[in-house]
This record gives structure tokens, sequence and C-alpha cells, in this order.
């Protein structure tokens, strides 16, 4: 899934697997089918599913999980009723493995319980808590504490505030500060920064939000999803770097002119350096068919649901399309301004395309993906005589967000502007080429060191 959205990713396609779908028979009895990709003959080995989970006390629920080969059902992580003494019942997240008890032991376990108020109303949310305790609190910190209501029950929520502090509680669940911010907090625990006329859900510790999830679990996927597709980009980068190649992954929003823009520059570098692509879209081959018709090696990656490429996608393209040493690859990401700002691919750098058709806001709209970018296009220059477009408060807005990126306005239908984009990719891809020969010249200068050791040491 994707951390940002909560998209899923699981139709994902390199194009030139093969992909079918089939049955698997649980020991219960129970059948799924689910579709793959694969090469060649091979065992149903079962990445991740869903099946119904039954309880002690009758209650079913569906969760993910993963396993491979013959499997019992082990469960890493999922969300049930719990009932206490008073009888209250809330629903908290846990993992485990084969039989367990439910039992909170962990006093500084966070989990999710319901919580009624006076006027008969019912939300859940997420609280963690160690006995009884006092705290002060840092300027900065994020925390929980309780919060009572008029008909005399409390609960605990997370909320962000620098050193100390007074505020008033407004009407459901709504909290007061004092320098007149408010913010509140939602039935699954989510963070919620509220004005008059504002709902910012960035508020929180993820910066997100997922109905069902709290702040807390939601970070603790996006540091799993994101320490593993880093250590995919890690092996992707150096794969490139041994062999001198130069890749860039080309981010915008749908419509920017990415791809127009991607099959100039291509003629415009033919006999120049070599290039192969890498093309990212939900669905359909077109802009990989684009890019072949200009004589370019291209391959389609398809996300399916999935709103990105990310560096295990990147990582299997890759071995198909074997692009040369000393080469140019491109990465044609998918139109998206949000998800692809998180995902290293084991570029260079990214590349940021944006339209003058789109507004000179759109920086401070989606600072992520500017601030992740070490160079952007303004494209479609050409249309400027007929649209009210400031280019001088663009380019303010984008170095606002990022002073260190380089900006290059340009137009790939008109060719104006190219040049200096085009000697950008050539200078890459020298610098990538240089570090190669230097790497190679010092493994060399070591060898020749070790060899004059090893005669040294046998003469003796």
């Amino acid at each position: 899934m994707c951390t940002t959205c909560g998209c899923g990713q699981g139709d994902t396609r390199v194009e030139g697997d093969a992909v079918h779908e089939h049955e698997h028979r649980h020991a219960a009895g129970t059948v799924h089918s689910h579709p793959h990709a694969h090469e060649g003959e091979h065992a149903h080995e079962h990445t991740g599913h869903a099946h119904p989970h039954r309880h002690a006390d009758g209650t079913v629920h569906e969760h993910w999980h993963e396993h491979e080969g013959e499997h019992a059902h082990h469960h890493e992580g999922h969300a049930h009723p719990h009932r206490h003494a008073d009888g209250t019942v809330h629903e908290h997240w846990h993992e485990h493995e084969g039989e367990h008890a439910h039992e909170h032991h962990d006093l500084g376990a966070g989990h999710v319980h319901e919580h009624r108020h006076a006027d008969g109303t019912v939300h859940s949310h997420w609280h963690s808590h160690q006995g009884e305790h006092v705290h002060g609190h840092p300027a900065g910190a994020w925390h929980a504490h309780p919060h009572r209501h008029e008909d005399g029950t409390v609960h605990s929520h997370p909320h962000e505030h620098a050193g100390e502090h007074h505020h008033d509680h407004g009407p459901h669940g709504t909290h007061v500060h004092a320098d007149g911010t408010v913010h509140g907090h939602g039935p699954e625990g989510d963070a919620v920064r509220e004005g008059e006329d504002h709902l910012h859900y960035g508020a929180g510790p993820a910066r997100a939000h997922a109905p069902g999830l709290s702040q807390a679990r939601m970070l603790t996927i996006e540091q799993d999803i994101l320490a593993k597709n880093d250590a995919y980009a890690a092996r992707n980068r150096e794969w490139l770097a041994d062999r001198g190649i130069f890749a860039l992954n080309l981010v915008s929003s749908p419509g920017s002119g990415k791809t127009t823009l991607l099959v100039r520059t291509i003629e415009a570098l033919r006999g120049a350096v070599e290039l192969t692509v890498i093309e990212g879209d939900q669905q359909t081959t077109h802009d990989a068919d684009r890019v072949r018709a200009t004589g370019v090696r291209a391959i389609q990656i398809n996300t399916g649901k999935g709103c990105h490429l990310d560096a295990h996608m990147v990582g299997r393209a890759l071995e198909r399309l074997a692009p040369p040493d000393d080469s140019v690859l491109m990465i044609e990401n998918v139109g998206n301004l949000v998800c692809p700002s998180s995902f290293d691919l084991g570029e260079a750098h990214k590349v940021v395309v944006l339209s003058v058709t789109e507004g000179e806001d759109k920086p401070l709209k989606y600072p992520d993906m500017f601030h992740a970018a070490s160079l952007m296009l303004l494209n479609k220059i050409d249309l400027l005589p007929y649209l009210d477009f400031d280019v001088d408060a663009c380019l303010a807005n984008a170095r606002r967000v990022n002073a260190k990126m380089a900006i290059l306005p340009v137009s790939a239908r008109t060719g104006q502007g190219m040049e200096e984009w085009l000697a950008w990719v050539v200078q890459g891809a020298q610098r990538a080429q240089a570090a190669k020969a230097a790497t190679v010249e010092a493994l060399k200068r070591r060898i020749a060191d070790l060899q004059a050791e090893l005669a040294h040491l046998r003469s003796q």
C-alpha cells in the first residue's frame, strides 16, 4: 500500500510478465483466488491475502497476512473487540503468533476503544498510558493527556503544543488552545487541526489520515514500507553507478507534458547519448509505445491501483531492460505530485515538470514533491501569451519550498529552452561516467597494491 494515500498495489505488472489467477484452498476448506505474475514453472507461493479468522467467542473478522508455501494461519496483526471487567468494549490492533490470549500487559501500549458522549454518540480513539503519571511538555512534543466531558467520562487523545499551555474544550471533541487555534480528534484517533473554514489532516505525527488507523499505526506502517523501499533503492543506485548509468525520475501531475517532453528529449539527444526508458502508469502501454516509436528501448510498468512507482518495481524493470553502460535512463513516474515524493527509486535526481496551465501556486500546494526535486522544468511556456500565469510568482513559490532547486523554463512543443535542459542531462551523464571510471581506477590501484604486498610477503 501507499503510506501517503493508502492505495493498493496488488495488481502491479511489469511488461512481459505473465499474469493469471488460481485458487488456493485453506485447511478449513475455505477457498479464495488471487492473480499473480511469474516466469516459467513455479509453485504457488502466497505472498499475501485476506481470509476469515474466528475467535473463541464466535466473532469472525478478515485480516491480511503473508506466507509462503504450506502454512498455518499465522496472524501478523489485526484489530478485534476486547471486553474489560467493567463491561466496556474496545477494539485494538495487536500482533501475535499462534495461540494467544487477549490481555494488556504493556502499560505503554496504545490502543483504540469506544467512548460514549452525553448525547449518546459514540466514537473510538487511540491513546496510550503508563499507569498514574505526571509529566511536563517540552516545546513541539506530541503526547496524549486526559480530557473530561460534561457527563464525567474521561478519555485521552494525542496532540502537539509548545511548552506550558491552557486550553478549553469546544463542542464535538474540538480542542481550543490559548492562541485561538482549534483542533479535533476524530473517531479513529486521527489528529485534525480545525479552523472556522479549514480542516487540516496533516497536523499529526504521520502527516496524513487513513480511516481506522491511528497516527501511531500509520507511522509504523510508513517506516516499515519506506525502509524496505529504501533498501531496494540502494541496490538500484549501486547497480546503476557500477555501470555509469545516469538515472532521472520524471515526476509531475497528469497532463503536464512529461511524455511529450521525454520524446522530444530522446529525439534531440539521438547520437549524443544512449537512452532507455521505464514508463509508469496505472494501466495501458500507450506511453511506452510512444517512446518505442522513436527507436529507443522502453519497458512499461502498470501499477494497477498503485499511484506511484517504487524501487522494487524499478529493479525488476532494470533486469528486463538491461540498459547499457554509460547511458541515460529516464524513469517516467505515474502522474501524481503526492506519493512519488516519498519513494526513492535509486535515481540520481528527481525532475519535477510543472505546466504553466496548472497555476503558479502548485509548489506551495504540493511542497513535498518540489522539496524532493533537484530540477524543475516549467513546461508549456509557449502558452503564456494566452494565460494569466505569473511566472515570477511561480518561481518565487518554488524557491520558497526548495531554494537549492534549479529551474528551467521550456516548451517541448516549440523547443524554447530545451538547449539548457539537454545540456543538463548530458553533463549529468558525463559525471556518472566519470564517477564509474574513477571507481574502476581506484579498484585497479587497490589490486596493484595488494599484488605488490603479496609479492613482498612471498619474497621473505
